[in-house]
């Protein structure tokens, strides 16, 4: 954990990153995601820190695994100060590239305990917890927070807490955590972030194209994006946004294309120990967000979520994207109107 922020795949462009997203961002995603264009960086599902807490080895696994050649950092999700700088000791023996801290999680089950986005209540907890971090930690040290918990009150005064402690990297979600994933992202505070700290800004919150990327780029003047259920959806879209800002014409998945892509998530992603009925709920968690953009009347969706084993779900999944479909454009954006699930196969990958 030493150096500057890590540096663009192509040089002149700003950063993409892949959202830590719980059950998500795991070893197999990232490897699948980087098949495909991989993110400048990316950020670990969050380890959990309490009194009797050790670095999680499926997560461990990701930052020594993952083999996309891109830097990882580690983020970490909890208030305790002693234990959070004891879990910095230990994942400083990890080849990662810094320390993130979670400061927006919106899952009631973790801002009960204070924790995620339940810090943002606190601004005198998270002053003393950002400075004994940013004093333990020898490399980089970045923070990822919602713009607030109910309401941007206390906004400002965050701002100036991660200022005061030289946080190198800020990353706003420019949602409450109230808002959840569903309110309107307000990218003005996002732009007002960019201008109040001196560290650089990451934006996030429906980030869900190249093109859309290269608009909030220029509207909040913000350092880099970060793409999180809407890489899930276009696993190409970190590939995409480099191309757009170097003036090419960005590639243009097919459906055949996002054939390959399930497949893959289903050999990575899938536990091929598990009963074929577990190995399709975990393939749907994704599919959910894929379905967003593979017809308008939300047919796939419809069908795929009637699948009750890993075959039949593979077997509808060629039904809708092969045979006649096959060459057609899988488009940029979702179809207006349709949503992902919001049930446990959604719920449970938690993202800032």
């Amino acid at each position: 954990m030493s150096g500057p922020l890590p540096v663009p795949a192509v040089a002149g462009t700003r950063p993409s990153v892949l959202a830590p997203m719980q059950d998500v961002t795991t070893t197999g995603f990232m490897r699948v995601i980087g098949r495909r264009g991989a993110p400048d960086w990316f950020v670990t599902e969050y380890f959990r820190v309490h009194e009797s807490s050790t670095p999680e080895k499926h997560i461990v696994d990701s930052v020594v695994n993952h083999g996309t050649g891109r830097p990882v950092f580690a983020q970490l999700i909890g208030e305790d100060t002693p234990h959070m700088l004891r879990t910095i000791r230990e994942l400083g023996k990890l080849p990662v590239a810094g320390i993130d801290l979670n400061m927006g999680c919106p899952a009631p089950k973790v801002y009960r305990k204070n924790v995620g986005g339940g810090l943002l209540r606190d601004p005198a907890k998270i002053d003393e917890l950002i400075g004994a971090m940013r004093q333990e930690i020898p490399g980089l040290f970045t923070v990822k927070m919602r713009i607030g918990f109910d309401g941007q009150e206390r906004f400002d005064e965050i701002l100036a807490i991660v200022a005061k402690h030289q946080v190198d990297l800020l990353t706003v979600h420019g949602r409450t955590v109230k808002g959840l994933y569903w309110s309107e992202v307000d990218y003005v505070a996002i732009a007002k972030a960019v201008q109040s700290v001196p560290c650089p800004v990451i934006a996030n919150g429906d980030v869900t194209s190249a093109a859309k990327a290269q608009r909030l780029a220029s509207e909040t003047k913000a350092y880099g994006m970060m793409m999180g259920r809407h890489a899930i959806r276009n696993p190409w879209i970190f590939r995409q946004w480099r191309e757009v800002q170097q003036g090419q014409t960005p590639f243009a998945p097919t459906l055949t294309d996002v054939r390959t892509y399930i497949q893959e998530l289903a050999d990575e992603c899938c536990d091929a120990a598990k009963a074929t009925d577990k190995q399709a709920g975990r393939l749907k968690k994704f599919l959910n967000f894929v379905g967003l953009a593979v017809d308008t009347e939300g047919k796939f969706l419809h069908d795929m979520r009637r699948t009750e084993n890993l075959p039949d779900l593979l077997k509808c999944c060629d039904a809708h994207l092969l045979g006649a479909r096959a060459g057609e454009a899988y488009p940029d954006e979702p179809h207006r109107g349709l949503i992902a699930r919001p049930t446990r196969e959604t719920q449970q990958g938690c993202t800032l």
